[in-house]
C-alpha cells in the first residue's frame, strides 16, 4: 500500500532564480549535469527550470536538493542564487552566495512562519534590498496572517524582488505542480534548453567567454589570481561536502560537492599545464 498522499507528487515544484543574465548563467548551470530550461525573469535576472526531479522520486526531499544546487551554482559564480521550492506541507526559500552557508525561511502550509527573523534579515542585505521599505515587506512575511498560505508567502516574497527587478515568466508561479513548470518552459520560445553536454563542450564554452566577458577573471582558464583562488576554494569545500552528500544519501548535496570538485581540479589542473610568467 503506497505511503504518501497521492496530491504530494502533483503538489511539488521547485524554481531556480538566479540574478544573472541567461548567457551567464548558462554556463553554471550546464555544470549541474542537469536537464533545464532556462528563461529571462526580468532586468538580469533568469529562472531555471529542472526537468530532472528527484524528489518526485523520494530520493530527497525538495528543499534539500535546490538548495545543493542553489549552492553549487553560486559557488562557482559572483552572482546569487534563489531557490523557491514547495510541496504538500511546506513552502520556502534557500538564497545561496559565494561560499556563504545558504541562508532560508520555511512556512507551514497554512502560511504560519516556521523560520527565523535574522533570515530574512540576512535575505535582503545579501540581495541589496531597502532595509527599510523591503524589510518592512518581509517582516510581515515573518508574522501571523490568517488569510496567506505557504503560496501565498512565496508571492509575497517575489512580489518584494520586482523593486530589484526580478519578474517570473507568466504561468511559472510558486504553487504549480513540477509538470506544469517543465511545460510552460517548454513552450516558451526564449526558453533555452540546458543539458550536459561533456565537459570538452563545456570547456570550450567557458573559453569564448574569456575574451571581455564579465565572468573572465573568475573562470579557471583565465590564469588570473582570482580563478586561481577559486578553483582551490572550491576543491576545499566540495570534498567534504561529497562526503557529507554521499553519508546523508544526499543528491543535491552530493551533486553540489561534485561540481566543486570537478570545476576546481579542472581550474588547477589547468592552471598547473599552463603556468605563468
Amino acid at each position: 500500500m503506497p505511503t504518501e498522499s497521492p496530491r504530494a507528487v502533483p503538489a511539488s515544484g521547485a524554481l531556480l532564480l538566479c540574478r544573472a543574465e541567461p548567457d551567464s548563467v548558462a554556463l553554471a548551470a550546464q555544470l549541474l549535469r542537469r536537464h533545464m530550461r532556462l528563461l529571462p525573469a526580468g532586468e538580469e535576472w533568469s529562472v531555471l527550470v529542472s526537468e530532472d526531479r528527484p524528489w518526485l522520486h523520494g530520493e530527497e526531499p525538495v528543499d534539500r536538493v535546490l538548495t545543493g544546487w542553489a549552492t553549487a551554482l553560486a559557488v562557482g559564480a559572483p552572482w546569487p542564487v534563489l531557490a523557491l521550492w514547495w510541496d504538500e506541507d511546506r513552502s520556502g526559500y534557500a538564497l545561496a552566495s559565494g561560499f556563504r552557508r545558504p541562508v532560508g525561511y520555511v512556512w507551514l502550509a497554512n502560511g504560519t512562519p516556521a523560520g527565523e527573523d535574522e533570515a530574512m534579515r540576512t535575505f535582503a542585505a545579501r540581495l541589496g534590498l531597502d532595509p527599510v521599505l523591503d524589510m518592512e515587506s518581509l517582516d510581515a512575511l515573518t508574522k501571523p496572517d490568517p488569510e496567506a498560505d505557504a503560496r501565498a508567502r512565496l508571492r509575497g516574497l517575489l512580489a518584494v524582488l520586482t523593486r530589484v527587478g526580478a519578474a517570473l515568466p507568466d504561468g511559472l508561479a510558486p504553487g504549480e505542480s513540477a509538470d506544469r513548470l517543465s511545460a510552460v518552459a517548454r513552450a516558451r520560445p526564449q526558453a533555452r534548453e540546458i543539458e550536459w553536454a561533456g565537459w570538452r563542450q563545456t570547456v570550450r564554452a567557458e573559453l569564448d567567454v574569456v575574451d571581455g566577458g564579465r565572468l573572465a577573471q573568475w573562470l579557471p582558464w583565465s590564469g588570473t589570481p582570482r580563478s586561481r583562488a577559486l578553483a582551490a576554494a572550491q576543491m576545499a569545500v566540495g570534498l567534504p561536502l561529497t562526503a557529507y552528500g554521499l553519508r546523508r544519501r544526499a543528491a543535491g548535496w552530493s551533486a553540489a560537492g561534485a561540481l566543486l570538485l570537478a570545476h576546481g581540479a579542472l581550474g588547477l589542473a589547468y592552471d598547473l599545464a599552463h603556468p605563468r610568467d
